[in-house]
C-alpha cells in the first residue's frame, strides 16, 4: 500500500483498511491541529493509477487472507474530492473487493454541504456508510477564534443533509476547546448543536496543545489557558446531561480523555452522570487516566 505522510483514521475504524485516496486537508487552517503539517502532505488528489494498485493489493489480500468488511478513505476532508471522483473510487471498490460493507471517510461542513442530497444518495448507494464530522464546538465564538471554516448553523444543516441521504453520522467534539473562562458556555452551546443534530454516535476528545500550532503558541504567550482534568469533566457533564439523543453511541474513550466513558444515550445518562458526580466530587487523581497513557 502506497503512504505518504501520516495516516489517521477514527478509533471506530481501528479493523479497516485504509485506502488513501488524498492527502492532507483542504483546509488546513484549524488552530489546534498538526495533523497535516508534513510538507509532503499538502492538499491534493493522488493518482488514480497509485489507488488502482492499492486497490488491487487489497484485493488479492482479502481473497488470500480475512475478507475485507469495511474500508476507510483517507486523508482529512476527503468527502469534498470531485463527486465523479468518489463514485468512480466506490465502484472500483465495489467490484474489486466485494466483501466491502461499509466505506467511512471525514467530512465537514463544507464538504457535507457542497454535495446536494441527491449526490450523497448516490454515494450512498455506492457503499458509503458513514461521515465522520469533527464539529469541535456548539459555540460561534469558539468556531470563529480556532478557525474551524464553518458555523454552528451549518453543522446542524449537514446532519440533516447526511439523514435525508441515509449516511450515518459519527460527530467529534473537543473538550476544552474554548479555553478556561469560556467552558461552561462552550459545553453549553455544544450539547445544544449536539441535540439539534441528533446523530447516532458521538465521541468527545480532550483539547491537547501540540507544539507548533497556533493554539499552542496562544498557551505559551498566557493567551489561552486549558482547563484543568476536572474542568474538561465538568464540561463532559454539562454535555452529557444537557444534550438529548433519539438514540446515540456516545463515547470519551479516546487516548486523550482523563475518564473513558462508552454509553448507549439516553438509556445510561443518569449512570454516567453518577460517576461524573462522584469523580468531581473526589478529585481524586487515582480515579483519571495515568497521563502517560494519554495522547493525541
Amino acid at each position: 500500500m502506497d503512504y505518504i505522510g501520516q495516516i489517521f483514521r477514527p478509533p471506530s475504524e481501528a479493523e479497516s483498511l485504509l485506502l488513501q485516496i488524498s492527502l492532507g486537508c483542504s483546509h488546513n487552517k484549524c488552530t489546534y491541529c498538526a495533523m497535516y503539517d508534513n510538507p509532503d502532505q499538502g492538499f491534493r488528489i493522488k493518482k488514480w493509477e497509485t489507488i488502482v494498485a492499492d486497490m488491487d493489493e487489497a484485493a488479492r489480500w482479502s481473497r488470500q487472507h480475512r475478507p475485507i468488511h469495511r474500508v476507510f478513505l483517507c486523508d482529512g476532508d476527503a468527502l469534498i474530492l470531485p463527486q465523479d471522483f468518489l463514485e468512480k473510487v466506490l465502484t472500483r471498490l465495489k467490484e474489486k473487493i466485494p466483501t466491502v460493507r461499509r466505506v467511512g471517510i471525514y467530512g465537514d461542513a463544507r464538504s457535507i454541504l457542497r454535495k446536494t442530497p441527491e449526490q450523497l444518495g448516490r454515494l450512498q448507494e455506492l457503499g458509503l456508510g458513514i461521515v465522520y464530522h469533527g464539529v469541535e464546538s456548539g459555540d460561534d465564538d469558539v468556531l470563529r477564534q480556532v478557525n474551524k471554516g464553518s458555523t454552528a448553523a451549518e453543522a446542524v444543516e449537514s446532519a440533516l443533509r447526511l439523514r435525508e441521504a441515509g449516511l450515518r453520522h459519527s460527530v467529534m467534539v473537543m473538550l476544552g476547546l474554548a479555553g478556561h473562562l469560556n467552558s461552561l458556555k462552550h459545553a453549553e452551546a455544544t450539547a445544544r448543536i449536539l441535540t439539534a443534530m441528533d446523530p447516532p454516535f458521538v465521541g468527545a476528545l480532550t483539547t491537547t496543545l501540540v507544539p507548533g500550532t497556533p493554539l499552542f503558541a496562544q498557551a505559551e504567550k498566557g493567551e489561552f489557558q486549558l482547563p484543568d482534568p476536572w474542568g474538561m469533566l465538568e464540561e463532559l457533564r454539562i454535555i452529557i446531561g444537557e444534550s438529548r439523543f433519539t438514540r446515540c453511541r456516545f463515547h470519551s474513550n479516546h487516548a486523550s480523555n482523563h475518564l473513558p466513558l462508552s454509553l448507549n444515550l439516553p438509556t445510561d445518562r443518569n449512570k454516567a452522570l453518577g460517576q461524573l458526580d462522584r469523580v468531581l466530587e473526589h478529585r481524586d487523581e487515582d480515579d483519571l487516566k495515568p497521563e502517560y497513557l494519554r495522547g493525541l
